[in-house]
């Protein structure tokens, strides 16, 4: 008997939120709009990017390509 042991593929992406100034082209470039403007301020005055919705995230990491403060992380991982 062979057993399906396919694993799932889940991105993760962490953001610094005291390197970003709010840029948003990190929100406006993730091609599932995962990521959303915080309405807090970080220590700079700044709204800064949230990672909304983890669960569906791909890992495409086109969010940390797009950063100019690069301030976030993305990377894939087996589930």
């Amino acid at each position: 008997m062979v057993r399906n042991t396919k694993k799932k593929i889940k991105g993760k992406v962490v953001i610094d939120t005291e390197l970003c100034k709010g840029c948003k082209y990190c929100a406006i470039s993730c091609p599932k709009g995962l990521i959303s403007i915080d309405k807090k301020f970080n220590s700079k005055g700044y709204f800064p990017a949230l990672f909304a919705h983890p669960e569906k995230c791909t890992g495409c990491a086109i969010c940390a390509y797009m950063c100019p403060e690069i301030a976030i992380e993305a990377w894939k991982e087996e589930r």
